[in-house]
């Protein structure tokens, strides 16, 4: 009897070896999934970091050049659609923004239309790899990720409304009032009343 468990324990024995390193392999793979996950996750944060700092630089830029149409430009009232921008410094911005998340804009940002609301484009490219794993060539393999971000008009008012007398804007429920004949640029509100800039679904 003595001899008969230790052969089964020899028999075994190979079988626990096997086991163990199909483990350890599963350990690993696991590992390296969620390293790549990981960089993933970052890619994408930011991506959609760059893509909203490249919007919102171009509604600043919008905003600037709607306060400078009032009381000069009968057409004023065209700047709340939220498309008349050029977003010189769209691209700058996104840079930073991803400057900040250690990535980098190869492509700049690029102006797109998605549903009819202007915005932009942007595809990040991490400065850091993966990491070292079980896969090759996750060493140097850079997630990247990309994100669009788009300036949403809120603000409505009276078509037939003179541009040259006073107007209301309902800006979601908000009343905005401006007066073209004694305006001063301290009389906009915040960008964010007359423009939302969200992330592209």
């Amino acid at each position: 009897m003595p001899t008969l468990l230790r052969s089964d324990r020899g028999q075994t024995l190979p079988i626990y070896i096997w086991l163990t390193g199909i483990l350890l392999f599963a350990a690993f793979a696991f590992f390296a999934f969620a390293q790549a996950a990981s960089a993933r996750n970052g890619a994408q944060s930011a991506a959609d970091a760059a893509a909203l700092a490249a919007t919102q630089s171009a509604r600043d830029e919008l905003m600037e050049e709607l306060g400078g149409a009032i009381g000069v430009d009968d057409n004023w009232l065209d700047w709340l659609d939220g498309d008349q921008f050029e977003g010189a410094g769209a691209t700058a911005a996104a840079q930073q923004l991803a400057a900040d998340n250690d990535s980098t804009v190869p492509g700049g940002a690029q102006r797109t239309t998605i549903n009819g609301l202007p915005g932009f484009r942007v595809e990040i490219e991490t400065n850091y790899t993966v990491g070292d794993s079980i896969i090759p060539g996750t060493e140097s393999q850079r997630a990247r990720a990309d994100a669009t971000a788009v300036i949403e008009p809120r603000c409505d008012f009276d078509l037939d409304a003179d541009p040259t007398e006073l107007i209301t804007l309902n800006c979601d429920g908000e009343p905005v009032d401006i007066d073209p004949e004694d305006f001063d640029l301290d009389d906009l509100p915040d960008a964010s009343v007359l423009f939302s800039v969200h992330l592209a679904e």
